[in-house]
């Protein structure tokens, strides 16, 4: 069954394994490849994943450049890159239009590594752009284990955003909301919110996890692992142990990937 991986991360080779031991160091966790694409690919092959999302975090607007660049030099038939761009940029709404100039699928955005709340008006140009460009918005979603409990892309956000641009391809990952699973509970789930599912394995009873996947539009939930942050393949067995009906696992795994990704989608 072809398989498409949501949610990873890797860094340049000259890069990945001091921001791989950085980031290890702040959120107290252990990583499961070296951060490189290398090391994603292995890990996909490993797992049986075909291609994954690679998602990156402009921390400072000024690696819009660096981080675009990259995308368009790693890109490939198994690696569909998601660069990003920073909420403080001068030219936030120039470089959205440019990384769709560029072919990219949308951008990745992390409220904390940023330091913005997602309901914020002055992002609301870089939404309405999204939209008019069809970009996918996929944003970390919930608490953060690196960082002080703060909302500031809680379910209750993402509800907001979502309601106001229905048309917005916004994905909510780590299930909506990362240890705030009642409240995705409460506001999220059923509702036509495109969950990516990473971590809801690893910290959700089986049980639960299952019934909220089973209570949500079947077209809106997404297979992701955040690797290297989790092994791509107990993440995906994790997902097959829940024994979900075939056609949902199907959409889950790539169907529904496919459709938002399009022409990226082999």
């Amino acid at each position: 069954m072809h398989c498409i991986d949501f949610h990873t991360h890797a860094f340049p080779d000259a890069l990945a394994r001091r921001a791989v031991s950085s980031l290890e160091e702040s959120g107290g966790i252990t990583a499961y490849s070296d951060g490189s694409i290398k090391g994603l690919l292995n890990s996909m092959d490993r797992a049986g994943i075909e291609q994954a999302l690679l998602c990156s975090i402009a921390t400072r607007p000024a690696q819009f450049d660096d981080i675009l660049n990259w995308s368009v030099a790693i890109r490939s038939e198994r690696i569909i890159p998601l660069p990003s761009v920073h909420p403080r940029d001068e030219q936030l709404l120039t470089h959205a239009r440019q990384v769709h100039a560029q072919g990219f699928a949308g951008i990745k955005m992390h409220s904390f590594y940023q330091d913005f709340y997602l309901d914020d008006p002055a992002l609301f140009p870089l939404y309405e752009e999204l939209c008019a460009l069809d970009m996918l918005l996929v944003i970390h979603a919930g608490f953060d284990i690196a960082f002080p409990r703060e909302r500031k892309a809680d379910p209750a956000r993402i509800a907001a955003v979502t309601q106001r641009w229905p048309e917005l391809k916004l994905i909510a990952t780590h299930l909506g909301g990362w240890e705030d699973w009642d409240e995705v509970e409460r506001l999220l789930i059923g509702r036509p919110v495109y969950l990516e599912l990473s971590f809801g394995a690893d910290f959700l009873p089986a049980e639960r996890f299952k019934r909220m996947l089973l209570a949500h539009p079947p077209e809106y939930l997404l297979f992701g692992s955040d690797s290297p942050w989790a092994d791509q393949k107990k993440s995906l067995a994790a997902l097959h142990a829940l024994q979900l009906p075939q056609d949902l696992l199907e959409r889950i795994l790539s169907g529904n990937a496919c459709r938002l990704l399009a022409r990226h989608c082999h």
